[in-house]
């Protein structure tokens, strides 16, 4: 059975939702979309905090684990990737962060033209529909609604205060011309509620007679002909079914699933295709190297006053809470994973901030299985930005549904180790801080015996974990998976499109720089089917003219 579509979307994630919407805008071009997962029709997707109940939710979550290493101290690290329509954009926490200037300007230096931050700041600035302060940083008209968190506890007023006092600046807008600095994080939120990437590109435009959607198809394999990708193969309903492109197949199924229908087509290192029993059909080493993650250790504290949700969520509170909610979509349960943020530089020559804070007046008796503490506490969860370990993810088989093996080779640097030894430093130093006096209790993980650089960092290898921001495995660039157009070299007729593009991973959580990229690559593959030059495109042509 075969049908043929000018494009086929493999992924219903972040990047597939706005695909599939700025693909279509002018009925000039048929698209399909295939989607493993199904709709998102669960109650929990659009409460803010319902992210801790899809988060353990085989039905949304394709629950990825790492394999056990020796630097991590032999654990299995969950790697959450979202299920569904909206993919990760369903069950993550909403945080809305674009990364610095110098990420976008350091991809352009190491071969992706046309994606230094000047290039890029019009594509975020056309996605966004900014609720702060006009400025020439922010858009307003765009599909994605961005706003400040609503709560504003007073414990969080303090945790601000006290960096303050540490000698750190309040920051109004880490998205505009700075990212240093203390304050509310910024959420992709409307009215209380959640708005994922199919609430904001893909349910607008499912009524357009040129897309067409199929939830349950898993893609098993990319069809080529004569060095070109024309069709693709999918799962649904126990079914095995084709698909033909006219223009071009589009892979955006995330940093972890990418290269997995890559190397499961034949496309990849021959030694790890002929390992894992697959026939090579293109050579490119690439895919699947490059894996970069951020690394995230959670410090915790007892807090002397009932003002935290260990104890706000439960019994007659909750109560209360759920009520507050339904009636003006107010209150706790519009709460992601992160309150108040910050981000610093842990020793003085960076020309930007490498760890970010996530402050949440909660703390986790369970953190794998987001169960709360029954007293009040409060957490800070310390990440290094811009890490320089790099792992793997590759195939161990054949079959495209079986789990890929994930090696992320956390810590492997010494600057990785520095940075997190650091940033967990300077946590300590701001609890420690005359504003936190009313609410520190005491400090419980690592605890006040944790004191020499030995002692931080076997705190990290011993609880650290992701924040699910995995990126890198088809980078662009030299030596890459893709060009700076996004197609995958020594083939025509396919490109990539999601976190698995990054050469190196964004200053901050990746969402919003997915859908920088989808909006890019959609505006970069109009211009191609409509016969178009590219900028990328008219250079070659300059210079071959030149030669």
């Amino acid at each position: 059975m075969s049908e043929t579509f000018d494009f086929v979307i493999v992924g219903g994630g972040t990047a597939g939702c706005v695909l599939a919407n700025r693909l279509t805008a002018d009925g000039r071009f048929s698209v399909l979309m295939l989607e493993a997962g199904g709709e998102p029709r669960s109650i929990w997707i659009s409460i803010p905090a319902g992210f801790s109940k899809l988060l353990v939710n085989e039905t949304y979550n394709w629950r990825f684990a790492t394999e056990p290493e020796d630097a991590t101290q032999n654990r299995m690290i969950a790697v959450p990737r979202g299920r569904g329509l909206g993919g990760s954009t369903l069950i993550n926490g909403m945080i809305y962060v674009r990364g610095q200037r110098g990420d976008f300007d350091g991809w352009a230096q190491m071969g992706a033209q046309g994606w230094s931050f000047d290039d890029v700041l019009p594509y975020f600035r056309k996605l966004e529909s900014y609720a702060g302060p006009v400025s020439e940083w922010r858009g307003t008209g765009g599909p994605l609604p961005v706003m400040e968190v609503r709560e504003r506890p007073a414990i969080a007023d303090a945790f601000i205060a006290a960096a303050g006092e540490s000698g750190f600046e309040a920051n109004p807008d880490y998205n505009g011309d700075r990212q240093d600095g203390f304050g509310y994080y910024q959420v992709n939120q409307h009215k209380g509620r959640r708005v994922s990437a199919e609430k904001a590109y893909l349910a607008p435009v499912r009524h357009r007679p040129n897309l067409s959607v199929l939830t349950g198809a898993c893609a098993t394999k990319l069809v080529m002909e004569g060095g070109r990708v024309v069709a693709v193969e999918y799962r649904r309903g126990g079914e095995m079914l084709t698909v033909r492109a006219r223009c071009e197949v589009v892979l955006a199924a995330g940093a972890i699933q990418s290269p997995q229908l890559l190397e499961c087509s034949g496309i990849g290192n021959p030694e790890v295709l002929r390992r894992a029993g697959i026939v090579p059909h293109v050579e490119l080493p690439a895919v699947g190297e490059n894996y970069v993650d951020h690394f995230c250790t959670r410090m915790n504290w007892r807090v002397k006053v009932p003002v935290t949700l260990n104890e706000l969520s439960r019994g007659p509170r909750l109560g209360l809470a759920v009520a507050q909610y339904y009636l003006n979509r107010t209150g706790i349960l519009t709460l992601g994973t992160g309150l108040a943020y910050g981000f610093v530089r842990s020793r003085p020559g960076l020309s930007g901030p490498d760890v970010q804070y996530f402050f949440m007046h909660a703390s986790y008796a369970n953190a794998a299985e987001r169960k709360l503490d029954r007293k009040p506490g409060m957490t800070i969860g310390v990440t290094q930005l811009r890490p320089e370990s790099r792992g793997t993810i590759h195939v161990a088989s054949p079959d495209p549904l079986a789990a890929p093996v994930i090696r992320p080779n956390f810590l492997a640097t010494q600057t990785d180790r520095d940075c997190m030894v650091a940033g967990m430093r300077i946590a300590r130093d701001i609890v420690a801080q005359p504003a936190m006096s009313r609410y520190r209790d005491s400090e419980t993980s690592p605890g006040p015996g944790c004191e020499t650089y030995d002692d931080w960092l076997n705190f990290a290898r011993a609880n650290g974990q992701t924040i699910y921001h995995a990126a890198g495995t088809c980078s662009m660039g030299r030596g890459g998976v893709v060009d700076s157009e996004l197609k995958v070299n020594r083939l025509r007729g396919l490109r990539v499109v999601d976190a698995s593009v990054m050469p190196t991973i964004v200053s901050g959580n990746t969402q919003a720089a997915v859908l920088m990229i989808a909006e890019k690559a959609s505006d970069m593959i109009l211009r191609s089917a409509r016969g178009i030059e590219t900028p990328a495109e008219s250079r070659l042509a300059r210079a071959a003219s030149i030669r």
